[in-house]
């Protein structure tokens, strides 16, 4: 069983998501990010018993805090990463912090 954090996701040129940050968590450590394409990521989540929730940088208070569970849904044009679809545009996955800027 592996835990992970996503915080942040990187975008093509149509704004689809193609890479997200992954964090592991093992006890009270959390690694640093690793980039992880759209495909790895599905395979890591589809291991039974793990699991990854997004994890959202609080400007105000400058620290992280835990956002909703992701899963993997089988939609009509195939595999993708959501998180919980409770109309918190902050908890969204597209509107994690955009990596594509900060390094390649």
């Amino acid at each position: 069983m592996a835990r992970y954090r996503i915080s942040g996701v990187r975008k093509d040129y149509n704004n689809v998501i193609t890479h997200y940050a992954f964090h592991t968590v093992n006890n009270k450590t959390i690694s640093r990010a690793s980039k992880k394409s759209k495909v790895d990521a599905i395979k890591l989540l589809e291991i039974n018993e793990n699991s990854a929730i997004t994890w959202i940088w609080n400007y105000s208070t400058a620290y992280w805090k835990i956002g909703e569970n992701v899963e993997v849904i089988n939609g009509s044009n195939g595999k993708y990463l959501r998180s919980n679809p409770d109309n918190t545009k902050t908890d969204n996955l597209a509107n994690l912090i955009d990596f594509d800027w900060i390094a390649p």
